[in-house]
């Protein structure tokens, strides 16, 4: 009993959902906007790609000021999508309007954000089991640690790097991935 236990808590936190055969890039995946228009990442070929799962509630919440500011610095050569998650402790517990209305009243963000996804467990989505999956990103394999960790991508769809949700979006770090190349 004990045993089953434990196989079904591995099956939560590290679920073998697969990604449809036809995903072979980050530049097949497609998810709406949180205006419910469409976001497909083919778009973005030839710009990196900023991934972040964000939360309205969190101590790390100030982060999206960082993102705004980056994008603004560096839109010519860099999206930014964020993926409200109320993966940890139920820190985006809002609607999609009300996302967008603190973000924007808050923050003044205007990169992209999408629908309220899950970052981990049994109904994570599709882009983040790309994105935490080495057999998918060709990569490293990694966990979701908490709301605002980073993924890069650059401009030929490859995962670069992976940033704590601690690395402020402005940070050195950040700046010298996304200038360098």
């Amino acid at each position: 009993m004990k045993f089953l236990f434990m196989l079904g808590l591995l099956s939560f936190f590290f679920p073998e959902k697969k990604i449809d055969a036809q995903i072979k890039s980050i530049y097949d995946f497609k998810i709406k906007n949180l205006d419910g228009s469409e976001i497909d990442f083919a778009s973005f070929k030839g710009k990196k790609i900023l991934l972040v799962n964000t939360a309205s509630k969190c101590g790390l919440t100030p982060q999206y000021e960082g993102l705004e500011k980056l994008y603004n610095q560096y839109k010519d050569k860099l999206v930014i999508v964020g993926f409200p998650a109320n993966n940890f402790l139920f820190q985006e517990p809002g609607t999609h309007a009300e996302i967008i209305s603190f973000c924007k009243k808050n923050y003044g963000v205007t990169f992209l954000l999408t629908e309220k996804i899950s970052v981990k467990g049994k109904k994570m989505h599709p882009i983040y089991i790309w994105l935490t999956r080495k057999k998918y990103n060709h990569h490293s394999n990694s966990a979701v640690k908490w709301n605002f960790q980073k993924y890069l991508i650059d401009e030929k769809g490859n995962l670069i790097e992976v940033f704590a949700p601690s690395v402020e979006p402005m940070s050195e770090e950040i700046l010298k991935a996304v200038i360098r190349g």
